[in-house]
């Protein structure tokens, strides 16, 4: 198994560079980047709300104070009748004074000992403002992933237990009912009919916690949280346990199928018996170990539509907004922390396959 797990650990290397590469490329040929973001603001095109565009002798949009009489032969769309040297500082602030492939290997050098550098237009640490974001998505992903796991593997063995059943003929219309509406349209019936829409005020409409939150008891604290995370978790939930309820039934009736089920009962066990002390840990194999995987991607994706209906400044937001004001050091630093983390929760899902069933052994086999 360690050599598994070094192999494993190893070929995240290339994978993460190939991931950064790719990306990095793209990115050299999207329109509007950080200094065209910069250009438009100040020239009143729109762009991005740059907070922090200073360079080191003070105030760039200060220093712009001339405009070039000559002819502009700027690569920049919009800089026509700004000052070329205005520009070349731009340049030098967001570093794109330096060749692409300079600029790529320094991210990278910089990324390996966990360096991310700050955000372009906000006057903060990449790390700073991830951790000012975790509290939304770790609400979000680890609730998610509890409440549908709660709900998707009783369902689930119940439905494989009365497979064919009336029960399980309407249930399986409801989840599938339920996972073909998506989320954002739920969240918006839910505050239409809940949030003071058109008929109850009885849930906030945004943000986590209320503005008097320090100032409540803990009991009050935790029914004030629960009070605004309801009507978001009900809008995520509705098609989360979709798949994991089916994928159970499906496993448990391939497990009962089997001939040892059939020894099992012939020795005199009641269903009960056979259900929980024998098809239980073989069927609940694949549910379990997935369950790492489950809860990334609760916690990564899927969350945005609901974070903004919501009001809910998480991670999906962050990440959206950033790539939209082409904020590059929030864009890739997020972009190489989860696809790393997404990398080591895969592996911990095989750890767990192992830990469940002493069987599997992963070293016998190629990576």
């Amino acid at each position: 198994m360690g050599a598994y797990i070094f192999r494993r650990l190893l070929l995240m290397i290339p994978t993460i560079l190939g991931i950064m590469l790719i990306s990095f490329a793209i990115i050299q040929f999207a329109p509007g980047g950080p200094v065209e973001q910069v250009i438009a603001q100040i020239t009143g095109q729109g762009g991005a709300a740059t907070d922090r565009i200073s360079g080191g002798g003070g105030d760039l949009t200060q220093q712009n104070s001339s405009v070039s009489g000559g002819e502009n032969t700027s690569k920049y769309r919009g800089a026509q009748g700004l000052d070329p040297e205005f520009i070349k500082k731009l340049e030098k602030q967001f570093g794109f004074d330096k060749p692409a492939w300079e600029r790529f290997a320094m991210m990278i050098w910089n990324y390996s000992r966990f360096e991310f550098g700050e955000s372009y237009f906000r006057d903060i640490s990449v790390l700073a403002l991830i951790k000012e974001k975790m509290p939304v998505s770790i609400s979000l992903g680890i609730w998610i992933t509890l409440i549908s796991y709660s709900i998707s593997i009783p369902l689930g063995i119940k439905k494989a237990v009365n497979d064919g059943s009336a029960f399980d003929v309407w249930t399986s219309g409801l989840i599938i009912i339920g996972y073909a509406v998506p989320g954002f349209l739920f969240a918006i019936l839910l505050i239409v009919l809940f949030a003071g829409g058109s008929f109850w005020d009885l849930f906030p409409l945004r943000g986590l916690t209320s503005d008097n939150f320090d100032d409540l008891s803990i009991l009050g604290k935790i029914a004030d949280y629960f009070w605004h995370m309801a009507l978001p978790l009900i809008s995520l939930t509705l098609a989360a346990f979709a798949t994991t309820t089916l994928l159970t039934k499906n496993s448990f009736l391939d497990e009962i199928k089997k001939q040892y089920v059939v020894t099992a009962r012939a020795k005199g066990l009641n269903d009960r018996q056979v259900l929980y002390g024998h098809v239980f840990r073989n069927a609940m194999l694949i549910v379990i170990a997935g369950f790492p995987g489950a809860f990334i991607s609760a916690f990564f994706t899927g969350s945005l539509l609901i974070e903004a209906i919501f009001s809910l400044d998480g991670l999906g937001l962050l990440g959206f907004t950033s790539i939209i004001n082409r904020d590059y050091p929030v864009v890739f630093a997020t972009l190489f922390i989860f696809s790393l983390m997404g990398l080591l929760v895969s592996l911990v899902s095989d750890l767990v396959y192992t830990w469940i069933d002493p069987r599997i052994d992963f070293d016998r086999r190629d990576v």
